[in-house]
């Protein structure tokens, strides 16, 4: 068997098709350390690089803005492998290749009248990536992206086929949200539901005062709710709402269900919402940017894949342009928290793009940032100014420490092992997973030593 090898620079080599500056994360901010990158185009393949290999860490769609995907020995990306898109109707369910899209997926699945209940900002981030960090889109009664999975297909450090599912298997649990610790996803089976359509319809400068005093009503008001803010001023900048007008009801939550029902009936289709008045045009979440590359908005109804991500498939960006970090905490701290945001906005402020409120289901997968909890989170799009960034955030971190707050695993954060162990009850059981699964630390890198595994 043959498999594409990129070298990365410093390295000779073929740099491989379609791989300019292979070394560098979406954002630019992250230069990878890793020799090569193996591009397999089998399992078969996938099972030989593993095996073979002394240290190796999957590589997605580089949308991580921290160290977490990279290796000290040598990267193996499912870009290559072809997606297989396979759905099974009568089992709702659908299996893809782990370095598939969500966008491919999802023009795919909408085509054959099925759907994903949630998607994340851009579709363009990679399954298998966005499951393994607990990535997620939004909405009172959605789980984040990992609670769709129903099986995964993970090459172990041996290079064997471990085959995990939900009900049938111990581990399932820890190994969903498994941060590429425990082998190389090569096939991910996601729940699927019959297709459905929304809409999507923003508003603009809800008053504080308004949001805060009626938090639960306005984050439930849609089957997805995202607030956008620069934490400074009087004012929620923007509020992105997207309803289902039509298909089953949404989620299986009776309170989401009736709000998107009363807002198909248009009881929201007025000029105001919580203070806030109705854009006049499309928006994009930072003032003054074109909303060309943003789904579409006006209250337009469409299909779910081309309304739930915030951003369009066909504008893939080149580069980010930004960094981003993401804090969780339980849905009932959510008014103090802000609180706490907005005390340091002469701080944050200044280092912003955007920062987006959004809210998230429990789960019970070992290393969700929503594992047990009803959870809001605060995410953070900054400016390219890493140094500052990372001044900031131990500052940011203690004001949230009340509320123990979970950092996204594939942002930037400042806490180590330590301080997260204690925010996840399954967190010795993940460690001792990941060692019985990988015992020669074959998918262990500086970043997990700092931040999960304490070594």
């Amino acid at each position: 068997m043959r498999t594409e090898v990129s070298e990365l620079p410093g390295q000779s080599g073929s740099a491989g098709a379609g791989n300019s500056a292979p070394e560098l994360n979406w954002a630019g901010n992250y230069r990878y350390t890793a020799a090569s990158i193996r591009r397999p185009r089998t399992l078969e393949e996938v099972q030989e690089v593993v095996a073979g290999a002394s240290k190796i860490r999957a590589l997605g769609s580089r949308h991580s803005f921290n160290a977490i995907a990279d290796s000290p020995g040598s990267l193996v990306s499912l870009e290559d492998l072809d997606p297989g898109i396979r759905i099974d109707a009568a089992a709702g369910t659908v299996t893809v290749s782990g370095g598939t899209r969500y966008g491919t997926l999802a023009e795919t699945l909408e085509d054959n009248g099925f759907a994903l209940p949630n998607l994340a900002s851009l579709p363009h981030i990679s399954v298998a990536g966005a499951v393994a960090t607990a990535t997620h889109g939004s909405g009172d009664a959605n789980g984040n992206l990992a609670t769709s999975v129903a099986a995964l297909e993970i090459v172990a450090a041996d290079g064997t086929v471990h085959h995990l599912s939900r009900g049938g298997s111990p581990d399932f649990d820890g190994a969903v949200v498994g941060l590429g610790a425990l082998g190389v996803v090569t096939k991910v089976t996601l729940d699927i539901e019959p297709t459905f359509t929304v809409r999507q319809d923003v508003f603009e400068a809800l008053p504080w005062e308004t949001v805060l005093g009626n938090f639960d009503a306005a984050t439930s008001s849609a089957y997805s709710v995202s607030l956008f803010t620069d934490w400074s001023g009087d004012a929620v900048a923007q509020a992105w709402l997207k309803s289902r007008v039509s298909g089953p009801a949404a989620g299986g939550a009776a309170g989401t269900a009736r709000a998107d029902s009363a807002f198909a009936r248009g009881a929201f289709a007025g000029a105001t919402f919580f203070g806030g008045t109705r854009a006049a045009a499309a928006r994009h979440p930072l003032p003054g940017v074109s909303a060309e590359n943003c789904t579409e908005q006006l209250g337009v109804p469409g299909p779910w894949s081309e309304r739930l991500a915030h951003f369009r498939m066909a504008f893939t960006p080149s580069s980010g342009q930004e960094l981003q970090s993401e804090f969780f905490v339980r849905r009932e701290h959510a008014v103090a928290a802000i609180g706490e945001l907005r005390a340091l906005s002469d701080r944050i402020t200044p280092l912003l793009l955007v920062s987006e409120i959004r809210t998230v289901a429990a789960d019970k997968l070992w290393l969700s940032t929503a594992y047990g909890q009803d959870s809001v989170g605060f995410h953070f799009t900054w400016k390219q100014r890493q140094d500052q960034v990372e001044k900031v955030l131990p500052v940011m971190e203690e004001a949230l420490a009340p509320f123990h707050a979970r950092p996204h695993w594939g942002k930037l954060f400042h806490a180590g092992a330590d301080a997260v162990a204690v925010l996840y009850p399954r967190f010795a059981d993940f460690k001792d997973l990941a060692e019985r699964m990988d015992p020669e630390h074959k998918f262990r890198n500086e970043f997990l030593a700092r931040k999960v595994f304490g070594d």
